[in-house]
């Protein structure tokens, strides 16, 4: 286990605010494994409020990058080939995009769903009394 170090967590810190997911960033060789960044945070409260900090100003920048990849055409090639010829197509790489923007957006579903999760709501209808509580508490 690599020893603990300030200049490393807060590197670390930083690049989570990026968006850039924490085993991204510890394949880096001069950063300890991600096995060692979850033991520094059971050990230190202190860093594990700085890297949850960190996280949730990270996902503000996918969900960002997100739009960015949206809004920005990406001219691609997509090629056919019938056996006799070969066709290629320039065009704008809008699946490839949507695809993008699809996956940062259900991560982030996942990862803050209080954010960025889908908003649902239940009605309830009927009435409740005291009595029937009361009265389905007994069984």
């Amino acid at each position: 286990m690599t020893n603990y170090n300030h200049e490393i967590t807060d590197e670390i810190c930083a690049r989570l605010s990026e968006g850039e997911p924490l085993r991204q960033i510890c394949r880096d060789l001069h950063m300890p494994a991600w096995r060692t960044v979850y033991h520094w945070i059971e050990d230190d409260q202190d860093l594990a409020a700085r890297i949850a900090r960190a996280r949730q100003l990270g996902f503000d920048a996918i969900a960002e990058e997100a739009l960015e990849i949206a809004n920005t055409p990406v001219v691609g090639e997509e090629t056919e080939d019938d056996g006799e010829k070969v066709k290629v197509k320039r065009g704008d790489m809008l699946g490839h995009r949507k695809l993008q923007v699809e996956t940062r957006l259900k991560l982030l579903a996942k990862w803050d769903p209080k954010r960025y999760g889908d908003r649902q709501q239940v009605e309830v209808s009927g009435k409740l009394t005291l009595e029937s509580l009361v009265a389905g508490s007994d069984e």
